[in-house]
């Protein structure tokens, strides 16, 4: 956790409500970091459905695993996260402490091992000690309180300079029904699947199936259309509880995910979602500049995606944006490297409103001046036009800048 906080970070927080049937506590256990919280416990009232998605990284943490297995059964009880260590490629280590750490925490919430869901965030490769937290999981289970929000998001905080919330409010029904989201992520962002961890919780009551719909539905354009640095974590993990409390007050039960009351639902989901993916990358180790990236006229949709996340990944792009250079050659040279269908001479560039590049060569309209005063700003659009195609996609990602480096050169010591 740096001690300096990211220009982009947001100038005010939400309100975040307390959300019925959710109760959380955080504790300092001394994992890795001293003198701050590192170990958030989330406790749901029975009943709670449960979805989630995972890195595809071919070397999961062990937490990802269990939470996989567990995921089968639909419901949830208690979310146990720590930071400081990733307990990933820990081997046999890594299982006894996920186990130890399961036990716990079934006896702590008094339900079922299949109800508890773990996640853990920081060092890779190193043993992850659960007798270091476990025993403390019975008080904080009680302890638990439900407007926690701001202080869970920053117990599960590593490199981050700001804890990341969002809130939004809908109705179902007739009814409002509540839906809250952390996260964190700084660095180790491409995320494919999710970010590093997010939790979301809610109160509607929605069955499981339909909640992992709209789940793996949500993160297309949110989660995974943002990048830090192109590395998937190994622990990446996003968690979607309800805990139907809203049924009490009226609202009607979902088990249908063509359920038209379920729109705005839906809407507010993917708000939540965008909004803690972007806070990530405002958050992007050593940021100071936001970047969106769309493609458009690209063959397909995946094309323009896949040409988006080029532009958005290359060191050199980042590295212009972060020197305040307009240089858009680097743009035709990410679009060109991306194995992508192109066409040279059909090629349009813009930076914010400035197009620099028409039709394969430089705009005649072109401005320096223009443009350079435009790539001091904090907010840096950037758009490319294949024009072979309709295929469109919007990614976020950062600058990259000296402070990464220093940030990842002494991330163990």
């Amino acid at each position: 956790m740096s001690t300096t906080v990211s220009p982009l970070a947001p100038k005010n927080y939400p309100k975040m409500p307390a959300i019925d049937g959710v109760r959380m506590t955080t504790a300092e256990a001394g994992i890795k970091y001293r003198n701050r919280t590192d170990l958030l416990v989330m406790v749901f009232d029975a009943g709670t459905q449960v979805a989630g998605v995972f890195t595809k990284s071919k070397c999961p943490s062990a937490p990802v695993d269990w939470c996989r297995q567990n995921l089968a059964g639909g419901k949830a009880r208690l979310l146990v996260v720590n930071s400081g260590n990733a307990n990933a490629f820990t081997g046999k280590k890594g299982r006894e402490t996920t186990a130890i750490t399961g036990k716990a925490g079934a006896k702590a919430a008094k339900c079922a091992e299949g109800e508890v869901f773990l996640a853990s965030t920081g060092v890779i490769g190193e043993p992850l000690d659960a007798t270091r937290f476990s025993h403390l999981l019975a008080d904080m289970a009680k302890q638990a309180k439900p407007d926690f929000w701001r202080e869970a998001a920053s117990a599960i905080m590593t490199t981050d300079t700001y804890p990341k919330v969002a809130t939004v409010t809908l109705k179902l029904g007739a009814t409002d029904v509540t839906i809250n989201g952390i996260a964190k992520g700084a660095g180790m962002i491409a995320p494919d699947m999710a970010t590093m961890l997010s939790f979301v919780a809610t109160d509607a009551p929605i069955a499981a199936p339909v909640l992992q719909s709209l789940l793996s539905g949500g993160v297309g354009k949110t989660f995974n259309a943002i990048t830090v640095d192109s590395d998937t974590s190994t622990s990446d993990t996003l968690l979607l509880f309800a805990t139907g409390a809203a049924a009490k007050r009226g609202a009607p039960r979902i088990d249908d995910v063509k359920d038209p009351r379920l729109s705005a639902f839906k809407r507010g989901l993917g708000k939540v979602l965008k909004s803690l993916a972007l806070q990530v990358v405002r958050d992007g180790e050593g940021a100071r500049k936001q970047v969106e990236v769309t493609v458009t006229g690209a063959k397909s949709t995946r094309s323009a995606k896949r040409i988006a996340l080029s532009i958005a990944n290359s060191p050199l792009v980042k590295t212009a944006i972060a020197g305040e250079d307009a240089n858009w050659g680097r743009v035709v040279m990410a679009v060109g490297k991306s194995g992508e269908p192109a066409d040279r001479d059909r090629l349009s560039i813009w930076f914010g409103d400035n197009r620099l590049a028409h039709e394969g060569e430089r705009d005649p309209g072109y401005s320096e001046e223009k443009t350079s005063a435009y790539m001091k700003g904090e907010d840096i659009r950037i758009r490319a036009d294949i024009g072979i195609g309709r295929g469109k996609a919007t990614v976020w990602t950062c600058d990259l800048t000296k402070e990464y480096v220093a940030i990842n050169g002494d991330y163990r010591s």
